[in-house]
């Protein structure tokens, strides 16, 4: 044995940082030829097979340990060549497979660079898991930075979820570790084991999973998202030289798995949606739909606001092929797409982003600075540069691989203020002693800038409910940076205005005009979005006065007032159909409203022949998509 005791038991006990320091083949210290290592706890008899020369010595490999450490020595050769290992199991049966550990990092010294920089753009065609092919085989690259672990393997079906078999190196002082394992392929079932700094073992899933198991299942999936064939490069050069400030924005608001079910229990996938949105989107004249957050969330009626898998699409709907085929099938018929987009807060999930090596990494430690009061979910450390980089090439991986033309900014207050819900003492003051978030600032700007350079034409959307100056101006002017922002107070005091009963509004008429006094100070959205049918708030039918011929007047005056006012309109899905009772996730809109009389029937006529922005599919109204 040439391993010292040492090594030996690194290797056994899977504490090694650098495993292909000694597993894999090497020449012998003194040049006199060459020594293999494998690790294999399953196998009854391992041999070397040279891959590319024949000439070169197949090696038999010995039982160093009975754990299933194997070493072979060759003194044939003393240079390192290609081979694949072929191992026979305890029912006789052989595989043969190239070594994990014969192959170099897949990632370079720019990469890891950049990423410790924060400024590695296509960050997502670097960490994760990657299809990729060095020196001409095929298999699967992964990557995960987790600085503080002792140790990480990647473990899935391909090796029984046993840590031991393939465990990652670490390379250099950047916080990465990487593996290459050669014969897996697109579908494989994947997690990363990460024993933390205090020695404790969890399992993990991949921060950049393209694609996850169908939740409550947790594992990441291996996935090629870059295989679509695209069909809206005329729409896409359309948008480039748009000014959405000028032309019509009206935004139909959707939740995915509540517009419209197959069952019960089970919702159109993002394929079957496609025909029936397309044609009512086009029908009813929006120019956009934007989704609630598609983003992976293991907690349903979060709505996709918990995310646990920011560049993976939810799973529950269909794959990342199939939102493609969504996505293009909008903007074949002429219709943007905008997704809601969480880089406010994420989830406590402990196989999730939550003290992901076992030390606060994405989160701060400082519960003041790194928790949310309102949500109990966790703040990101926007002063840390992977972390920045993680978010800023999160919004570009949207933008790129699934085309999308928006991304409206979830809790943007959250993340501007040290404040934001807490008392006094609750909160750190930044480095001048102000409230104000300045290491959030900062990315926001970057990630608008971004965006806006890379993806010409795509809206960046904040739902920012202060009068936090400046939010859609330029940063070279002191702004943040944003095409547009929801206009909360607009929102607030027009819905407090209407629920009213008409014979006492001429008492609250500064709820209908004070918005006039700052609407051109920012670049605003008007929304009625889906926070004003939930919890309680009931529907935007329900808030009216009267009986059903005067509430379905005041929405029927709210809705023309939304159009009307300066500004671009949001609509919630259902509000159009003057649906009485709140929005449900588990359920779908009461389309058999449109026949159960002509209120509901002549409302959604009202928001058709209102909404003069897109050529529509000339249909009766008042039917079911």
């Amino acid at each position: 044995m040439i391993l010292t005791t040492a090594e030996l038991e690194s290797l056994v006990g899977v504490r090694l940082r650098s495993p292909h320091d000694l597993l894999g083949m090497h020449r012998l210290g003194d040049g006199s030829g060459v020594v293999v290592r494998t690790y294999l706890p399953n196998a009854a008899a391992v041999e070397i097979v040279p891959v590319h020369e024949p000439q070169r010595p197949r090696i038999r490999l010995e039982r160093l340990h009975e754990s299933g450490l194997y070493e072979g020595v060759s003194r044939e050769t003393d240079r390192v060549y290609a081979y694949d290992l072929v191992v026979t199991d305890y029912q006789g049966g052989q595989r043969r497979m190239r070594d994990a550990y014969s192959f170099l990092p897949t990632l370079g010294e720019q990469d890891v660079y950049l990423f410790a920089q924060g400024n590695e753009r296509r960050l997502y065609d670097k960490l994760g898991a990657q299809l990729r092919e060095p020196d001409g085989v095929p298999g699967v690259s992964f990557a995960v930075w987790a600085p503080n672990a002792q140790r990480v393997s990647v473990v899935g079906d391909f090796n029984a979820w046993d840590g031991r078999y393939h465990p990652m190196r670490l390379l250099g002082p950047s916080g990465i570790w990487e593996l290459f394992v050669p014969g897996l392929g697109e579908g494989t079932l994947y997690k990363f084991e990460v024993q933390d700094c205090e020695g404790q073992v969890s399992l993990r899933a991949d921060p950049f999973a393209f694609l996850c198991e169908v939740p409550p299942k947790q594992a990441s999936v291996v996935w090629n998202n870059r295989r679509f064939a695209w069909n809206d490069e005329a729409w896409r050069e359309r948008r480039r030289t748009a000014n959405p400030w000028r032309e019509p924005l009206s935004i139909y608001e959707v939740h995915i798995g509540s517009w419209r079910k197959k069952s019960a229990f089970e919702s159109l996938s993002y394929r079957e949606l496609a025909g029936p949105l397309v044609d009512y989107v086009r029908q009813m004249g929006f120019t956009h739909v934007e989704f609630l957050p598609l983003a992976e969330h293991a907690f349903y009626p979060s709505w996709g606001y918990q995310v646990t898998g920011f560049y993976a699409p939810t799973s529950r709907f269909g794959t990342p092929d199939d939102l493609q085929y969504l996505v293009n099938a909008l903007h074949e018929a002429g219709i943007g797409v905008i997704m809601d987009w969480v880089p406010a807060h994420f989830p406590r999930d402990t196989w999730a982003l939550a003290h992901f090596d076992g030390t606060a990494l994405y989160e701060h430690e400082d519960p003041r600075q790194g928790a949310h009061q309102d949500w109990g979910t966790l703040i990101f450390n926007f002063g840390r540069h992977e972390v920045r980089n993680f978010l800023t090439a999160n919004a570009l991986f949207w933008c790129e691989r699934y085309h999308l033309d928006g991304l409206r900014v979830d809790a943007v207050a959250s993340m501007l203020y040290l404040d934001y819900s807490r008392k006094e003492g609750e909160w750190v003051p930044n480095q001048y002693g102000g409230r104000e978030n300045l290491e959030a600032i900062a990315f926001l700007r970057e990630f608008n800038h971004l965006v806006h350079t890379e993806h010409p034409g795509v809206l960046t959307i904040a739902e920012e409910s202060t009068a936090w100056p400046q939010v859609t101006r330029p940063p070279y002017l002191g702004g943040l940076g944003f095409s547009f922002k929801w206009n909360m107070g607009w929102m607030h005091d027009t819905l407090g205005y209407f629920k009213r009963e008409p014979v006492h509004r001429k008492f609250h008429q500064n709820d209908l005009t004070f918005a006039m006094l700052y609407h051109h100070h920012e670049n605003f959205v008007l929304p009625l979005s889906h926070d004003e049918v939930v919890h309680g708030k009931g529907s935007l039918r329900g808030r009216m006065p009267g009986d059903d011929w005067q509430a379905f007047a005041n929405l029927r005056a709210l809705l023309a007032y939304q159009w009307l006012f300066p500004g671009k309109q949001l609509l919630f899905m259902g509000g159009e159909l003057g649906q009485k009772r709140e929005w449900n996730e588990n359920g779908e809109l009461d389309w058999w409203l449109l026949q159960a009389g002509p209120f509901h029937a002549g409302t959604q006529r009202f928001v058709q022949e209102f909404e003069p922005a897109l050529p529509r599919a000339r249909r009766p109204v008042g039917r079911r998509p």
